[in-house]
Parts: C-alpha cells; sequence; structure tokens
C-alpha cells in the first residue's frame, strides 16, 4: 500500500497546515501557509493559502501518487453552498497537480478524528470561540453552542477575556481596588494599572478602549486569565471554574449522561496543560465516568485519514490511524 498516498489540510482562521502520507504511514511532506477559513478571508484568499499549503506538502511527491483528499475547516457547509467558493478551492487543488477527488469536512470532524479513531463519540473545542459535537459514524451529528461570541461562546477565550473586564468594571463600579487580574487587565487595556480619582473615569475610559476594538479581540485576555489561575488568583480561579461548567454544560445538550463514547478535547485552551483544560477534565470525568478522555493531535494527519477512509483496500481504519495520527503528547 505505500505506493498511494492521501493529503489532508487542517485549515484554521490564522494557519493552514497540510500533509501528504503514504497508507504505511511515512510522512512524504508538510506544507503551512497563512489563515484559510474563506468565512474570515474570502474565498480567492483562503484558496491562495491552500495552494501554498499544498505546494510545500507535495513538494517531494508526484502528485499523481495522490489518491484522495480531505480539507477540514470552520464553515464547511457554507463553502459546500457556495458554487464561486468552492470553484476557487477546485482550482487550488488542480493548480497543485492534483487530480483526485477531495471531500470538504467540519473542523470539528477533523479535531475529533485528530484524537481517536472511534466512530462514535464527542468532541469539544475551546479556543477564541468553543463548540460541542457529537460524532456518529465519522460524521459530524448534533451540535452544540458555536454561536459565536454575541450569541454564545460560552467559556471560551473570548468569554473569559470579557467576564474579565466585566469584573474589573464591577469593582471599578462598587469602588473597590482591582485585584491582581484587574490590574493586568487595567494594564493591557489602557497602558496603566493607576485608576482615577473618580473612578468612573476609568470605567468610561475603558469600555471605550474596548469598542474601540473588534469584540472578538477581548480573546486575546484568556493567556492572563489562565496565568492568573495558575497562580491561585481568586478571581481567574473563579472564571476557570465558571469556565469549565458552561463548556462541560454545552456538551450536556448533546451527549447523554452515562455515554461511554470517547470525548476528545481540542482547542488551544483545552490540549495544553492549563488550568481550563484540568478543570474539564474533571468535570466531563465526573459527568461520564466511563468515557475515555482524548486530545486533539495532527489534524492534517486526520484529515488525511479521512481521506484514505474511502479507498477500497483499507480495510482497518483503527490500525491505519495508529499509522497515521500521531498520539499527542
Amino acid at each position: 500500500m505505500s505506493g498511494t498516498v492521501v493529503v489532508g489540510l487542517d485549515v484554521g482562521g490564522t494557519s493552514t497546515r497540510a500533509a501528504a502520507l503514504t497508507l504505511d504511514g511515512e510522512r512524504l511532506g508538510t506544507g503551512r501557509a497563512g489563515g484559510g477559513n474563506p468565512t474570515s478571508h474570502g474565498a480567492e484568499r483562503a484558496a491562495e493559502e491552500l495552494l501554498t499549503a499544498l505546494r510545500g506538502a507535495l513538494a517531494t511527491v508526484d502528485p499523481g501518487r495522490v489518491r484522495a483528499g480531505t480539507i477540514g475547516l470552520a464553515g464547511a457547509g457554507r463553502l459546500l453552498a457556495d458554487p464561486a467558493g468552492r470553484a476557487a478551492f477546485d482550482r487550488a487543488w488542480h493548480d497543485a497537480g492534483l487530480r483526485c477527488p477531495y471531500a470538504v469536512h467540519g473542523d470539528a470532524l477533523v479535531a475529533y478524528a485528530s484524537g481517536t479513531a472511534a466512530p462514535a463519540g464527542t468532541v469539544l473545542i475551546a479556543g477564541t470561540g468553543a463548540i460541542a459535537a457529537g460524532v456518529r459514524d465519522l460524521r459530524l451529528d448534533r451540535v452544540a453552542d458555536g454561536h459565536g461570541w454575541l450569541l454564545g461562546d460560552a467559556g471560551s477565550g473570548f468569554w473569559l477575556g470579557r467576564e474579565a473586564v466585566r469584573r474589573l468594571l464591577a469593582d471599578l463600579d462598587s469602588g473597590r481596588a482591582p485585584g491582581i487580574l484587574g490590574r493586568q487587565v487595567l494594564t493591557d487595556l489602557m497602558g496603566t494599572a493607576e485608576v482615577a480619582a473618580r473612578p468612573r473615569d476609568t470605567v468610561d475610559a475603558l469600555i471605550q478602549a474596548v469598542t474601540r476594538r473588534p469584540p472578538v479581540d477581548l480573546a486575546r485576555l484568556a493567556p492572563q486569565v489562565v496565568a492568573a489561575a495558575v497562580t491561585g488568583e481568586p478571581v481567574a480561579a473563579g472564571l476557570i471554574t465558571e469556565a469549565a461548567g458552561h463548556l462541560a454544560e454545552s456538551v450536556s445538550r448533546i451527549r447523554p449522561a452515562g455515554a461511554t463514547t470517547p470525548i476528545v478535547l481540542g482547542g488551544g485552551l483545552l490540549t495544553g496543560d492549563t488550568p481550563l483544560a484540568a478543570a474539564v477534565r474533571a468535570e466531563a470525568s465526573h459527568r461520564w465516568p466511563e468515557a475515555p478522555l482524548c486530545s486533539a493531535g495532527d489534524g492534517a494527519a486526520a484529515a488525511a485519514w479521512l481521506a484514505a477512509l474511502d479507498l477500497p483496500e483499507v480495510d482497518d481504519p483503527a490500525a491505519l490511524h495508529t499509522l497515521l495520527v500521531p498520539t499527542p503528547t
């Protein structure tokens, strides 16, 4: 089977990763480019990044050896429903020298497949946003949250940043001196941790500093919340506990109590050694004690594995997953 090559792409808002692998697990090439999400960047620019990543992965590979490919990205349904966007991706695929078909799947499915080969389970992703999804027969089934910063994404990086600012505003309204996290947020947004003699002046300036920026920019405060929680800062620790509860509740909307299928945790807030990851694992273990907890890993390799499943010579998907998809460390 080593002559057969599959290609996978994990397309995000800030980066695009591609991998070319044989069915024996040999990684022939990798490629990386900028954000390739057509919803965020437009179809033409997204297709350019896709092509850059593909050319990197295929730099030493004959494209004629590639038998199947998968592209994983957020908003896959929107791409499939947009003829112009799909045409731009088709051109990028063709310009990379590929003549095989490719499939498009949501990034949640790719994240799930990067953590387990089980055909059914649940994936929970928390980064800038947050979403939970059920998987059945390696297809996305029910989805919870992922509603965006205005209506949802509870427990996400945006949520942590917004709540840190709200706690700071409450302290200022009440005449309380900001705590450690509050002073850090003030410094980040205002350039100083000093509070005006009339605290309302600081409140008004803080509100202006926040509203002048894109709302989702509040997600950049999340690392400060996480770092403060590590030290035991009480406001940050409380936010982490609350965020974990929100994320577990999102999973509960789509996952029955007592389910034993795997739960895959993905996104920057849940795959690293963070207090939020630990709190979510504790919540999940309490609610679903028999369920394996897995971490999402190499999305491009997982996308390549999904592509390979449609090939007739693949008769043991779990064994192939072991060969193609590195176990997250």
